[in-house]
């Protein structure tokens, strides 16, 4: 932190609030400390008590992100059934975000838990990098792994047309269950 005043309690979530609506990226929790001359736990703190208040915000890979209402949203979802081993993960993800589209999120049917959900929210190559560089550093399992291979993936992009190339391509590589 720098010697800069702390921005305090609910003015500080009011800023925090306000900068997640207005970004169309996401938001680090180090990005918001720094904005706030805070250290990142604090910022933790403050996004656990503004989800307490029922304020839609995920926590990504990438960093906090505010969830428009439907109605702002004019984008196009699917959720799309895949299949593969965890070393094409890299691979599908490339050929989805290859097309224009996000991957917002993995789903799984467990046995034991029932549906489990995890956000990626990835969108560009880089973004593709940063997450597989983020399990192999961290020796994560991917969720799929529990199921050997077979997962849901929420898709969201500009168009239909987007949607229905990025789906093309995962069948044509053998990744796409129908």
């Amino acid at each position: 932190m720098n010697q800069e005043k702390k921005v305090l309690g609910s003015e500080r979530r009011e800023l925090l609030l306000h900068w997640l609506q207005t970004e169309d990226k996401p938001l680090t929790g180090g990005e918001l400390a720094s904005r706030t001359n805070v250290s990142r736990q604090v910022i933790v703190q403050d996004i656990s008590l503004l989800k307490a208040k029922n304020e839609p915000i995920l926590a990504t890979s990438q960093g906090y992100v505010y969830l428009k209402p439907p109605g702002e949203q004019r984008k196009k979802e699917r959720i799309i059934v895949s299949f593969h081993p965890p070393e094409k993960t890299e691979e599908e993800l490339y050929i989805i975000v290859d097309h224009g589209v996000t991957i917002k999120d993995v789903k799984i049917e467990h046995p034991v838990y029932g549906d489990l959900t995890a956000s990626v929210m990835v969108s560009t190559r880089s973004e593709v990098d940063d997450f597989i560089k983020k399990i192999h550093e961290t020796k994560a399992a991917y969720l799929s792994q529990l199921t050997d291979g077979t997962h849901l993936h929420t898709l969201e992009a500009e168009s239909e047309e987007k949607l229905d190339a990025a789906c093309k391509a995962l069948k044509d590589a053998g990744m796409l269950i129908e």
